[in-house]
């Protein structure tokens, strides 16, 4: 069983920080599935990847495509069936997350706006389940870099 690792974004935007953690996961030679609420964020994170870190390209995919079983990293919806073999999902928009999703992966990812009361409720709803789930739990907040504030085991 993996673990759930949440993200309160404070200092950076969604944009700015999946590509960071979307490079650290490769590092760890993982495949990444992203969990995007809707189509019009997907699409605003596929611009936001192929910007990439200054550093690099981030080889990624929408899912829909022939080709998404080969893809490092693949972003879809909810309902997406990814074909890609991820080790990491990580899920953004508030998309619901489950201790399936836990189990299922090395590492799940949940990043959340510290800006919007209506993330935070989630993002603490999300935390109370997967924890009362008996899942392996960390939450992670940006104050300069970032700070491990909580951990469950």
């Amino acid at each position: 069983m993996g673990s759930a690792y949440f993200y309160h974004l404070t200092e950076s935007s969604l944009e700015q920080t999946l590509p960071q953690l979307i490079g650290r996961a490769r590092q760890a030679g993982w495949r990444i599935a992203v969990r995007s609420a809707d189509a019009a964020q997907a699409e605003q994170l596929d611009t936001a990847l192929w910007a990439g870190p200054d550093d690099g390209f981030l080889p990624h995919g929408v899912a829909g495509g022939a080709h998404d079983a080969l893809q490092p990293v693949l972003i879809g919806l909810p309902e997406t069936d990814f074909g890609n073999g991820a080790q990491c999902l990580m899920a953004v928009g508030g998309v619901d997350v489950s201790p399936e999703d836990v189990a299922a992966h090395e590492r799940l990812c949940v990043l959340f706006d510290g800006h919007d009361e209506a993330a935070l409720n989630t993002a603490r709803a999300q935390w109370k389940a997967l924890t009362g789930a008996g899942c392996s739990a960390q939450y992670w907040a940006q104050e300069g870099g970032w700070v491990k504030k909580a951990e469950s085991a």
